[in-house]
């Protein structure tokens, strides 16, 4: 990490060098917990082992929970992640609220890098963004990085402070907070947000809410519904067979936890907040149906781990109940409350649980500069496929332009 390590010197936000380092007696009572778990017995539902139809299956569930018991090594994730300069920011809100704001940072020594806000969604965290921040420490040295690069975890994800148990929180208070971190690190002249799920979310929020934020890089753009004047025949078959499988899919069967979430968050928190082997059904679906690979059982593991050793599930779904509840406000893409003309990049997989086309994204009232559509890859784009991510954001940089060129 030498090199890039250094805080720009005229951050305003008190930060904090940061090591993840889960204590030996934790871990230890964490194994005995996930020991005494019981799987659910053998049943005609949970025996599908093909299709998920109905969920995880007794098999997967058998051998992730023999693998996480005796052979998945938590202080490799730990290592990985020490490997990358690591902070606490301390940013106070405009309530008077404290909040403990972790991310992961590249900082260049380049006079004139471009800021770069790397944000996840559900059920993901900062981990997501590793593999990606590996590949541009590979590629630049410090001297030569073009970017600040800064990945955060979102407030009430794993190694953030929660929202206040006083009031309500939602993706615009998700907003303020990041867009404090950014302005708190010095990059008050402006940066570009890249986000995925509640990411992309919070990514449009800021876009048009805050002057500093001067772009957007999506890999996700679902609406509550469908955009108005939507170009039909700009609508590939690619996308056509991505919004006939995968987007119909997830509406029709696949968004029960979504429901969930916004209508009983209490429950759902406490059932998860009970056993480990609980996380790893609710949340190991979802790695395995929204990614067009499955991914390797110890990455899956990590991020899993992370949320129970952090207690982080009932503490990061609050924002459910804003977009997912009937009556409620729904989903910042097509909202004309955030409606603002800045250059949006939009790269398209086409395993994304809502694979979005470009024409709805068009319809949507973005200023799109730069769609590129991809081949193969799903949900968590940057964990799947971090090489294309990296390419779109360079080229998107390219063509915009630093300071951000006016059309």
């Amino acid at each position: 990490m030498a090199g890039y390590d250094t805080v720009p010197h005229n951050a305003e936000v008190k930060v904090d060098r940061f090591t993840l380092s889960i204590p030996d007696q934790e871990i230890s009572d964490f194994k005995d917990l996930l020991r005494l778990s019981k799987l659910a017995p053998k049943t005609y539902e949970n025996m599908h082992t093909d299709d998920g139809k109905f969920g995880v299956s007794y098999y997967w569930m058998k051998k992730a929970k023999d693998y996480w018991l005796n052979e998945y090594d938590w202080r490799d994730i730990e290592k990985f992640n020490n490997s990358f300069p690591n902070f606490i920011a301390h940013i106070k809100d405009d309530d008077g609220e404290d909040f403990r704001i972790h991310f992961v940072a590249l900082f260049s020594k380049k006079q004139n890098a471009v800021p770069l806000l790397y944000m996840h969604g559900w059920p993901g965290s900062h981990l997501e963004h590793l593999d990606i921040m590996d590949l541009y420490r590979k590629k630049y040295s410090p001297e030569d990085l073009p970017y600040h690069v800064i990945a955060p975890s979102l407030p009430g994800w794993t190694l953030s402070s929660g929202p206040p148990l006083s009031r309500d929180f939602d993706t615009e208070d998700i907003a303020r907070i990041m867009n404090k971190l950014m302005v708190g690190l010095g990059f008050g002249s402006g940066y570009v947000c890249q986000g995925g799920d509640i990411g992309s979310f919070t990514a449009k929020v800021m876009a048009g809410t805050y002057d500093e934020c001067k772009g957007v890089h999506y890999n996700f753009a679902v609406s509550s519904e469908p955009p108005k004047n939507v170009d039909e025949s700009l609508i590939t078959e690619s996308e056509r067979q991505g919004m006939e499988t995968r987007m119909k899919a997830f509406y029709t069967t696949g968004n029960a936890y979504a429901r969930e979430h916004g209508t009983r968050p209490a429950t759902i928190g406490f059932v998860l907040a009970s056993s480990p082997l609980a996380q790893l059904a609710w949340i190991g679906e979802k790695f395995i149906e929204w990614t067009d690979e499955t991914p390797p059982l110890k990455n899956i593991l990590d991020s899993i781990t992370l949320y129970w050793f952090t207690e982080s599930f009932p503490r990061c779904i609050y924002c459910y109940r804003e977009f997912s509840v009937p009556g409620s406000r729904g989903l910042p893409h097509g909202n004309p409350k955030y409606k603002n003309d800045k250059p949006v990049a939009y790269s398209w997989f086409p395993k994304e649980l809502a694979p979005v086309p470009r024409a709805w994204v068009l319809a949507q009232g973005h200023n799109l500069v730069l769609f590129r559509q991809h081949e193969s890859g799903g949900h968590f784009a940057a964990m799947e496929k971090p090489k294309e991510m990296l390419a779109d954001m360079e080229e998107f940089i390219q063509k915009i332009g630093w300071p951000v060129k006016k059309e």
